[in-house]
């Protein structure tokens, strides 16, 4: 990402170890900074031509605190008959309104590119102009995150409808769990057949998916798995979870698909030839997945476990509130209390309060899950791939918590 912060790309460049850093300001061994002449101690000689053992290597969204690298384990080559990602098809018309260091968005506009197809890419994502792009270039498929889906249903009911739309087969979306209201309107607004939804890493052990047709039966799921991968939720001792119970989601990729990624600055956690992505979750009867949240996410408030994702589902589902996210804060009771961080929609900003949410939410959550606590910002909290860094939101609070009890010493 170019908003990374002089730490976080020294924490990249620490953990890739590269041989040359061209550009840019950082802790690299060897670097070279933009507009300098390398002058005669570097060789004018052509370099070799090579074919890469990776085709890709992304950096994670670092939820954990701590950068990591994930290589994809193909060769860097490709056969243009064969070239396809998530639902796309040959000499698509796509929009990739979404950021080229994410995953999804990186590899959607290069296999539309490797198999013939035209990518309309958006430097930045505008709700409006999403739309405008859409009619003006006849585009078929497009991959959102919630987030900005979100955005475009907040535009002015005549705005979001003065635009032709015919042209587009297929949104899928990806990346963070999506209200379930959210769907419902954009079921309602394009139709099941045009919305789909997809769980996965960029590790590409295993996914899942589900149309709107289906999640109309399965409301919340994020579906099956697909592609041929097998997908298990696991206790912490091993064993498989029963329906509706959560544990921890692992995948099983097909045969031929086993050993293709490696973490620079992580291991894998895995059991056999299976392979978790951190995630919880739980299945139902007829095997749809449902998400809960990351493991390191959990909130453990009176000894009971509050995951983030269902909480920001439900407040979510408030017509006022443009994006939130939950994290947990120190509680002299409970040891933990969920705190939500809420970003209204701005004509809303002076008439919803925190006992207003609170009282939605009891119609949504049980008691124990409603945050203890609120806050109210103007600022995203979401970046255009949906990701919310929680941890460092945590931090920042945590920080401000410490002043202020430093201040006011107990007496």
């Amino acid at each position: 990402s170019p908003k990374l912060t002089r730490s976080e790309l020294d924490m990249i460049i620490e953990t890739v170890k590269p041989r040359l850093v061209v550009g840019g300001e950082s802790a690299a061994a060897t670097q070279l900074s933009a507009g300098v002449d390398p002058g005669a101690e570097f060789s004018t000689e052509a370099i070799e031509s090579r074919i890469p053992a990776c085709w890709k290597a992304i950096t994670s969204g670092g939820s954990t605190g701590r950068p990591k690298v994930i290589l994809t384990h193909v060769a860097g080559t490709t056969d243009p008959q064969r070239a396809s990602y998530a639902l796309q098809q040959a000499r698509d018309i796509i929009l990739n309104p979404g950021p080229l260091y994410h995953n999804a968005a990186f590899s959607s506009a290069h296999q539309c590119l490797f198999a013939g197809g035209q990518v309309v890419n958006m430097e930045r994502f505008d709700a409006e102009r999403s739309l405008q792009l859409i009619q003006r270039h006849r585009v078929q498929y497009t991959m959102m995150v919630p987030t900005m889906m979100s955005r475009i249903w907040h535009l002015p009911a005549e705005v979001r409808e003065s635009y032709d739309l015919s042209s587009l087969r297929t949104v899928l979306h990806l990346g963070a769990p999506c209200p379930t209201w959210l769907k419902e309107r954009w079921i309602e607004w394009l139709g099941p057949e045009r919305i789909v939804e997809a769980y996965a890493g960029t590790e590409g052990v295993g996914a899942t998916s589900i149309s709107g047709t289906e999640w109309l039966q399965h409301k919340g799921s994020v579906g099956r798995a697909a592609g041929g991968a097998e997908m298990r939720v696991l206790d912490a001792d091993g064993r498989e979870c029963a329906a509706g119970v959560v544990g921890e989601i692992y995948f099983r990729p097909p045969e031929h698909r086993r050993g293709n990624f490696s973490y620079l600055g992580a291991s894998a956690k895995q059991s056999g030839d299976w392979v978790s992505l951190g995630d919880l979750g739980h299945v139902d009867e007829a095997g749809y997945l449902y998400l809960a949240d990351r493991r390191t996410d959990v909130v453990i408030s009176g000894g009971v476990n509050i995951y983030p994702a269902e909480v920001e589902n439900a407040l979510g589902r408030h017509p006022d509130v443009r994006s939130c996210v939950v994290i947990g804060l120190p509680d002299d009771d409970l040891g933990n209390r969920a705190h939500a961080i809420v970003q209204l929609a701005d004509e809303a900003r002076n008439r919803i309060d925190a006992e207003a949410l609170a009282e939605f939410l009891k119609t949504h959550l049980v008691r124990y899950k409603i945050p203890r606590s609120y806050e109210f910002v103007s600022a995203e909290l979401r970046d255009d791939a949906g990701k919310a860094r929680r941890l460092q939101l945590r931090e920042e609070r945590m920080a401000a918590l410490a002043v202020t009890a430093a201040e006011n010493p107990p007496k």
